[in-house]
């Protein structure tokens, strides 16, 4: 398989992360390029760009499975994006102040997304910060309970996504 593009970590001088046709994120450390630091398998279809976010403590990954994911550096994805009208994305970046994801993709269209989806945009008054800060700890302390756990991993996918994880799950047992 091909790979299509790499990015550099911009904290980490010796890591960057390549995308593939194998429907796979590689990240790799320079000092050992025989095998990848970690493997990214979350889409269905070839991955074709990626951008690291100005932190380096996460990174974005354009998919021909029309969406776009976004992964903390050693995990799995956190969320998707995805409308309807969406086709195959061919271009993601990430914006220099860490708020927002652009992504273009063939239907001629520049998407804007919050890289946090759930956060709020502009000033925080003290009882907004209270709050957040308040619900932040309430998911750290009781994560590992069945039904919250539930709720914080479930992520909405299209259809035709979900019946493409469901046929790549049987044919991986198959082999």
């Amino acid at each position: 398989m091909r790979t299509n593009t790499i990015c550099w970590n911009p904290m980490e001088a010796f890591i960057f992360t390549a995308v593939n046709e194998d429907y796979n994120l590689y990240t790799f450390d320079m000092h050992a390029l025989d095998t990848p630091v970690m493997v990214h398998k979350d889409h269905v279809s070839a991955v074709l760009d990626v951008d690291y976010s100005p932190t380096g403590k996460e990174f974005v990954s354009a998919s021909f499975d029309e969406s776009i994911h976004i992964f903390p550096v050693g995990n799995r994805s956190r969320e998707v994006y995805h409308t309807k009208r969406m086709e195959h994305v061919t271009c993601v970046k990430w914006t220099s102040d860490s708020k927002y994801i652009m992504c273009g993709s063939d239907e001629m269209n520049i998407c804007l997304w919050k890289a946090n989806a759930s956060g709020k945009l502009g000033v925080l008054t003290s009882r907004e910060k209270a709050a957040k800060d308040y619900n932040q700890k309430s998911k750290e302390k009781f994560q590992h309970h069945p039904h919250i756990k539930c709720i914080a991993h479930h992520r909405h996918l299209l259809k035709s996504t979900y019946s493409q994880i469901q046929e790549q799950q049987i044919m991986k047992e198959a082999r």
